[in-house]
């Protein structure tokens, strides 16, 4: 029978010697473990590291987090990207403080009800604070169940997803719940890497369908990505009096609430700076001031920044903030670092 029934025991014991140290796990609480998986979303460990530590000093409870400010929020989470994530926490932190006097409850029915809280979510949080036999299904562990078990079916289906969380439930070990879904994650991220798994260091070599079959750097099956759009974006760097001209984007979508330089987006360079001009009535810059290419899931910023030294009116949504100021309000990820730039 393959993979063989006592492989959680195995990779277990692996994970006692191998697995990485990391800030959130040396102090486990419902709390600590939350902000730490919603930090680690599409977002990598090294990455992480520094904003758990700044975000604990700053909410170290659910409380802290549910009275802020939602720009004081949005400025602790600059740089880590999809936003929406911070203010989703502190939704479902505003709900834990109200319904459940700030102590995260530990119920599925209650937690899946909070704001954010998806599958993932539900079981890591279940299985890593409260030592709930849940299995939290992310990536890594999509990419390790479908070589160890040979699933051809796309992995991204949530029909194989499902089907992944069936298994997990199945041999999830109920003494260590947490350390399992652990394990498997360090697995993922450190031995069965997407591209190039490092099979000869594996814990369960020996078990894999996909080593024996010869289909280690085919499974998983993924459809192909939708191709990144690219945008041309003329941005303007509007100065007076020491003072910078920003614009806040909207209430909904992408980078929503977040402040910016006034941007236009067109076909091309050339088309983007005239409508800028055009938007603002602005004359012709003499040159480019900085270029920046800024990726993100879906889309490409091809990013070019001019500046005018000038009094201008302020439109809907805008205001002049002082070079300093700018380091105290949540601003849109490549415009912090235009904002940088700044003498």
């Amino acid at each position: 029978m393959w993979p063989r029934p006592d492989w959680p025991t195995r990779l277990l014991a692996w994970f006692a010697r191998e697995g990485r140290e990391l800030p959130w796990r040396e102090n486990r609480s419902a709390y600590t473990t939350w902000v730490s998986e919603v930090m680690l979303q599409q977002t990598r460990v090294e990455a992480v590291r520094p904003y758990y530590a700044a975000w604990l000093h700053r909410f170290p409870t659910p409380a802290a987090v549910a009275a802020a400010d939602e720009s004081d929020i949005l400025h602790a989470w600059q740089g880590l990207g999809y936003y929406r994530r911070a203010q989703h926490l502190q939704r479902a932190m505003q709900e834990v403080v109200a319904r459940y006097d700030g102590c995260i409850p530990s119920s599925r029915e209650a937690l899946a009800a909070l704001p954010g809280v998806g599958p993932y979510m539900l079981g890591a949080i279940r299985s890593l604070a409260f030592g709930a036999p849940e299995p939290a299904v992310d990536g890594n562990v999509l990419r390790v169940f479908a070589r160890l078990y040979g699933i051809e079916d796309d992995v991204l289906q949530p029909a194989t997803r499902r089907r992944v969380t069936a298994l997990a439930q199945e041999v999830i070990p109920h003494d260590a719940p947490g350390a399992f879904n652990e394990a498997l994650m360090d697995l993922g991220a450190l031995i069965c890497t997407p591209r190039t798994p490092h099979c000869a260091d594996c814990p369960l070599q020996v078990d894999c369908g996909a080593r024996r079959s010869g289909r280690e750097t085919v499974l998983p099956v993924r459809k192909k990505k939708t191709k990144q759009v690219t945008e041309r974006v003329a941005v303007a760097v509007i100065a007076h009096a020491g003072r910078y001209l920003l614009h806040r984007r909207s209430e909904t979508g992408m980078l929503a609430k977040m402040w910016e330089f006034p941007a236009v987006t067109g076909r091309t360079h050339a088309a983007a700076l005239a409508g800028l001009c055009a938007a603002r009535g602005l004359t012709t810059p003499h040159g480019v001031y900085w270029r920046h290419r800024h990726v993100f899931t879906h889309r490409i910023w091809e990013m070019r920044a001019y500046r005018w030294e000038m009094e201008a009116a302020l439109q809907e949504d805008e205001c002049w903030y002082t070079r300093d100021e700018l380091l105290t309000i949540p601003l849109a990820g490549p415009h912090a670092k235009l904002a940088a730039t700044l003498a």
